[in-house]
């Protein structure tokens, strides 16, 4: 394991095993994950020797390549792994603060029909310190803090639980970089015993649902998922979730022109959500070259929120970040590939 996805008490114990006393995980701790350092040189309190023997076991990611935004400053960046793997996230300015979505795996296996991210299947997990690097290594470029995480780029998070769960008590250990645990969200396509495992871990994190269809027909037909954990079943861990935890769940709802947009499958999800307290982020899709689902129309995508709201759901539409650029997940990365 890697410096930065030590906790502090495994740092003691590596300090200690390297004939180093206490204090020293606590000085290395401050400098990873409170001054974002990306080598053991910039850390000036400790021993040159120490220092060498550090260096090798930091990991930090390589900026391949960046795309901004011209019309809202949202920043996507192409970063290269130790291995050589490429992984992307998006840093997302706003009026109430700055977020970064970042990317749990190296592609994707959950083999959504409309996304980028899954074609090319899945490389491999990230680590806990690529998944904090992603955060810090786009602080270090902006030169700004990061006020909000949404773990909703390339890869289904609870596919790769552990790792996640460590990257969380991590950017919210006080001695670090101290996040909110309430700013932070976590995206799943509906991996049922992940999320009621993450319902008991105790972090008041925000639990997002991938949902896009109010019916178990058409989700199989955009979800392979659904073939496994059936919608009744995943609604209902969501609840148990908000009964568990108090955070009202987010339910994202792509909008796809012809496909999921209509007044029927607006009732149908008013319907399914019933008088739940919860949130519905309708999206409407960046296309994707490799797939043929189009935008819904703005009239579609405010008929359908006009349903919703009139069932008493909230239900918001989310602002289009990065519209002129490689903004859907995994574009990016796989335009890179393509061209590479």
């Amino acid at each position: 394991m890697d410096l930065r996805s030590m906790t502090q008490d495994e740092l003691i114990t590596y300090m200690k095993e390297a004939g180093e006393p206490k204090f020293r995980a606590k000085q290395v701790f401050e400098w990873l994950h409170r001054h974002h350092v990306s080598t053991a040189d910039e850390m000036t309190n400790l021993s040159l020797a120490l220092r060498e023997k550090l260096s090798p076991e930091i990991t930090t990611v390589r900026e391949e390549t960046r795309q901004t935004s011209k019309t809202d400053g949202t920043i996507k960046f192409l970063y290269r792994l130790f291995d050589g793997q490429m992984i992307e996230t998006v840093w997302m300015p706003h009026d109430y603060g700055n977020s970064v979505c970042i990317s749990s795996q190296a592609g994707c296996r959950m083999g959504c029909s409309f996304c980028a991210s899954t074609i090319g299947g899945l490389v491999r997990n990230l680590t806990p310190s690529e998944m904090l690097e992603q955060v810090y290594a786009s602080m270090r470029t902006t030169g700004e803090r990061v006020d909000n995480i949404v773990v909703m780029g390339t890869g289904e998070p609870f596919d790769n639980y552990d790792n996640v769960i460590r990257f969380i008590r991590l950017i919210t250990d006080p001695a670090g970089y101290n996040l909110s645990a309430r700013n932070i969200t976590v995206s799943t396509c509906g991996i049922i015993p992940g999320i009621l495992a993450f319902a008991d871990e105790g972090l008041p994190v925000t639990l997002a649902l991938s949902l896009h269809a109010p019916n178990d027909e058409l989700r199989k037909k955009i979800m392979p998922v659904a073939h496994t954990y059936p919608l009744e079943d995943t609604i209902a861990a969501c609840r148990t979730y908000f009964e568990k935890t108090g955070r009202r769940v987010s339910y994202e709802y792509s909008l796809m022109a012809g496909v999921n947009d209509g007044e029927r499958e607006a009732r149908e999800l008013a319907a399914l959500l019933g008088k739940d307290n919860c949130h519905v982020n309708l999206i409407p899709i960046n296309p994707v070259a490799e797939r043929s689902y189009k935008t819904s129309g703005s009239a579609s995508v405010q008929k359908f929120k006009l349903i919703l709201e009139k069932s008493s759901i909230n239900v918001t539409i989310r602002r289009s970040a990065g519209s002129d650029i490689d903004a859907a997940c995994g574009q990016l990365r796989r335009k890179h590939a393509q061209e590479g």
